[in-house]
């Protein structure tokens, strides 16, 4: 089976999809390189590609342009092919595509699209910052989708005269910001010492605990709609929510 291959980036995978339609190839697949498991039937085909490829080159609009980045950060394995499709008749239909929701590649992109939307959306109120060395704030998250270039985008302007990190723990990469600009590294490339919460973050998520308790009513409480709004695979990194997580871990 012939897969083409690109370097995991998304300039890569437009540059290697735009080729692949000027030339008129329809690919079986395409994968990520660097995490792809080939058999011993699979023919791996790299292309030359432009390290300086422009993405404006490709001529559709923002929205679909949006879109096709969304559905590159999700977690779905056929992602590169849908958005093959998607961008093949995008550019034959333009912003008509989003109504051709009869097209599979079409309906399969803005599932992919909405659902990596909802999740930045979601996260955007349950990332939870502690105080750690230097007065710098860190937060953990382990996301479905690659959102933390969103995410970081988000914090950027709502934290924006604070130091902070966020790390995506399930794909071991962290954003930096320094009050100017965010850097997304790989936990491979950087060496952090341990981190420390400060005794007065602690203080502070004691306090917060107990408002939390407080201000809950037992005869009221409603887990089901609970977990409709603060999903439990998010759990394990919101404050209020550790010592649920952990007492369904242990179960």
């Amino acid at each position: 089976m012939n897969i083409y291959l690109y370097d995991g980036t998304f300039k890569s995978l437009l540059d290697l999809i735009n080729k692949l339609i000027e030339l008129k190839i329809k690919p079986l697949d395409i994968k990520d390189k660097e995490n792809f498991k080939p058999n011993i039937l699979d023919n791996m085909i790299e292309l030359e590609l432009d390290m300086e490829f422009d993405i404006s080159k490709i001529k559709v609009s923002k929205n679909i342009m949006k879109t096709i980045y969304y559905v590159y950060l999700s977690s779905d394995e056929h992602k590169e092919l849908i958005i093959y499709y998607f961008l093949l008749n995008a550019l034959k239909y333009q912003d008509k595509i989003f109504t051709m929701r009869n097209l599979k590649c079409v309906n399969s992109a803005l599932k992919l699209a909405k659902r990596v939307s909802n999740e930045c959306h979601k996260l955007k109120g349950f990332v939870r910052f502690k105080e750690i060395n230097n007065h710098v704030l860190y937060a953990e998250i382990a996301p479905d989708s690659d959102v933390l270039e969103l995410l970081s985008y988000h914090f950027a302007k709502r934290l924006a005269n604070e130091y902070w990190l966020i790390k995506d723990v399930k794909r071991n990469m962290y954003s930096i910001y320094n009050t100017q600009k965010y850097y997304i590294v790989s936990g491979k490339n950087i060496n952090l010492k341990d981190i420390e919460i400060k005794e007065e973050e602690k203080e502070v998520e004691n306090l917060w605990m107990t408002f939390f308790k407080t201000i809950g009513i037992e005869a009221r409480k409603n887990k089901r709609c609970q977990m409709n709004f603060m999903p439990k695979k998010y759990w394990k990194y919101i404050i209020e929510m550790e010592d649920a997580y952990e007492k369904g871990n242990n179960r």
